[in-house]
């Protein structure tokens, strides 16, 4: 990630990394992050973009409105901010600048303004220890102490930590590793804490420090693996025939048809002829 971006503090949460480990992240997300100006070095004397970061409530005075008019951007955002770069022809005005660059496992550096507290006591804004609790110290509880010597040097040296304006400053922290990135939703997740409250504009850089190998292995293995479940789902079902069953041809088997016996009268018995010969005489 040659050049930085612009994003959003979200807030805290615990999530699991790809080794296992729970950690501690702030969620950071990314909206619009769009090149408003290009500076060169024979013009401004140094190479820089301009980024500005955009969101649904953007909104600018006149004068930030016209330092953009020209260069031909009519839209509001709600903060500019230069990056140095080295080489600006590969940049051009318009140009939308992703979070494909951040990858899982490498360490970034995000700046934003701290939390105000206001006006603050030594014990709160030093950490001073406070003074003694007993032997009859009824009102040096959180008192400063000593400020200097008395007749050398006679006076209050400049610097010295005392009571007074607390947070509200610009404040950096370095060496963030990057624990998981959602593309889909333009999010990341650090591991730690960043400064200013949650819904904040915080600046991310890229940090020197060699990025966590180990991460960078388990998170290539992850996307091969579900490259491999895309690809098995989108890979077309070869329809595989089975030949029919070859079935046995059916012999027909004629029955031979049932002999019928056959059915025999009895002969009717005829009366005797003699008799009829008689009843006719008489």
């Amino acid at each position: 990630m040659e050049i930085g971006l612009l994003g959003k503090k979200i807030g805290m949460t615990r999530i699991y990394d790809l080794a296992g480990d729970i950690r501690s992240v702030t969620a950071i997300e990314f909206g619009v992050n769009k090149i408003t100006q290009i500076k060169s070095n024979d013009i401004d004397g140094y190479n820089a973009v301009q980024i500005g970061f955009q969101t649904k409530k953007a909104k600018m005075v006149k004068a930030e409105k016209g330092h953009l008019l020209k260069s031909g951007i009519e839209n509001d955002f709600d903060k500019l901010s230069e990056f140095r770069v080295n080489d600006i022809d590969s940049y051009n005005l318009g140009q939308e600048i992703s979070i494909n660059d951040i990858n899982t496992g490498q360490y970034i550096n995000v700046s934003s303004t701290s939390k105000g507290r206001g006006f603050a006591g030594g014990v709160k804004r030093w950490n001073f220890r406070g003074g003694p609790k007993t032997h009859g110290q009824s009102d040096r509880h959180r008192a400063p102490g000593s400020i200097g010597a008395g007749s050398t040097p006679g006076r209050v040296w400049k610097g010295q930590k005392m009571a007074g304006h607390m947070g509200n400053v610009l404040v950096t922290n370095l060496n963030l590793l990057v624990v998981k990135v959602d593309l889909e939703n333009n999010i990341i997740f650090v591991n730690g804490s960043v400064p200013g409250h949650n819904n904040c504009i915080v600046k991310v850089t890229n940090s020197r420090k060699k990025p966590n190998q180990k991460l960078i292995d388990l998170a290539l293995a992850a996307e091969e693996a579900s490259a491999a479940e895309v690809q098995a789902e989108e890979a077309p079902e070869v329809a595989t025939e089975e030949a029919p069953a070859e079935e046995a041809p059916e012999v027909a088997t004629e029955e031979a048809p049932a002999e019928e016996a056959p059915a025999e009268e009895a002969p009717a018995e005829e009366a005797p002829a003699e008799k009829q010969d008689e009843s006719k005489e008489i």
